[in-house]
């Protein structure tokens, strides 16, 4: 919400370059993009978060200090504002928030249940039927069913988990075990500082990082509204249960002392969000800068790491990280991770065509194949 405000505040501004996303604001001249910014984050971020407002205010005023006063910062002021109420209009009851439950179903094998160490509630269940930004129905990249508990994968990737994720012992080396807490993270807030990390790094300018931004963050939401519409479609358990109940397969062997290394979030299995949420990411970033060796850190707030900075020669390189980590760190198996991935880069393909340039402008981004079919049901 907050930066598809801003991109079209921003592309207004500068003579719609690109695809206007909710509106087209009208333009005053002379108009600063940098007011334009700030009115349409601040619009949008105190409607989002009220109880926030002396802190958003700050930051309003402060950015609005370094413009001079006059037509240029009221213009600007004017668009941003503009842009910020057609796209909180666009999004008035898009589901978010919506407060469904489910009916938790029977421990079962193969069926997710809560899991330890708080067994807490199934988190978000409503976040399958939050309105999309690009696609046109939140199951549309709907993957098919995890494998069968008697199928070759599921047998190979529960082993590996079993293997690598524990907290306790395990196959796992101190860097592939440092590689998991690394990664468990906030996964939204530490993709946000590298998305900062690499607009500047790369010199992008307003429209280019507005834009950016944008494609990011709806490629990403569009991910986990796809993740969780799978995730409480299939219901599938966490490898957390099925290790201590030995696996739903004789001719797997349990351990009923076995916890993972990282622990467990509260909802299902499959696909793994995290794999979602990198794949968007990473997928987006390949097609905006139209090359996927673009050289990046990231880092991360997790305490007591060996290494809290991590480089990485390309965005193919952290999407396979993510989902190494994710079993390193005994969360999920890596089809469920894998299949994340694909979910993903699926909602960036979808991303890219919304925001391409506008007739009679020419930038490519990679984006011209937004025809790339649905997930596989079967």
């Amino acid at each position: 919400i907050v930066h598809t405000a801003i991109y079209d505040a921003v592309n207004a501004v500068e003579g719609f370059r690109f695809r206007p996303y909710a509106s087209a604001p009208g333009v005053g001249r002379p108009a600063s993009g940098d007011a334009a910014v700030a009115a349409a984050g601040r619009t949008t971020l105190l409607a989002l978060y009220p109880e926030r407002s002396l802190d958003i205010g700050g930051w309003y005023q402060a950015s609005l200090a370094a413009i001079p006063d006059g037509d240029l910062e009221d213009n600007g002021v004017a668009i941003g504002e503009q842009a910020a109420a057609a796209v909180l209009a666009l999004r008035e009851n898009d589901g978010r928030n919506a407060g469904t439950t489910i009916v938790e179903p029977p421990a079962e094998d193969g069926v997710w249940v809560r899991t330890p160490p708080a067994f807490a509630a199934p988190q978000v269940p409503w976040a399958r039927d939050i309105t999309p930004w690009n696609m046109s129905r939140p199951w549309q990249l709907r993957p098919g069913p995890p494998p069968r508990l008697s199928s070759r994968k599921y047998r190979r990737d529960y082993q590996e988990t079993k293997d690598y994720g524990p907290a306790a012992g395990g196959l796992a080396t101190a860097e592939q075990k440092d590689i998991a807490r690394f990664w468990a993270d906030q996964p939204m807030l530490q993709w946000n500082r590298a998305w900062r990390q690499i607009a500047a790094s790369q010199g992008l300018s307003g429209i280019e990082t507005a834009r950016l931004f944008a494609v990011l963050t709806t490629a990403g939401a569009d991910a986990l509204i796809a993740c969780w519409d799978a995730k409480y479609e299939y219901m599938f358990w966490r490898p957390v249960t099925a290790i201590p109940a030995g696996g739903g397969d004789p001719r797997l062997e349990g351990d009923p002392t076995w916890a993972s290394l990282v622990a467990t979030p509260p909802h299902p299995e499959y696909p793994g969000g995290h794999g979602c949420l990198s794949g968007a990411s990473t997928g987006a970033l390949a097609r905006f800068f139209d090359r996927d060796g673009v050289a990046l850190t990231i880092d991360s707030n997790v305490a007591g790491l060996s290494t809290p900075v991590r480089s990485y020669g390309s965005f193919s390189e952290v999407l396979d990280e993510v989902v190494d980590a994710r079993t390193y760190g005994g969360m999920h198996y890596r089809f469920s991770s894998e299949v994340g991935a694909v979910i993903g880069r699926k909602a960036a393909a979808r991303a890219a065509p919304t925001f391409r340039p506008a007739r009679g402008h020419h930038h490519d981004d990679g984006g011209d194949d937004d025809d790339e079919e649905d997930c596989d049901r079967h």
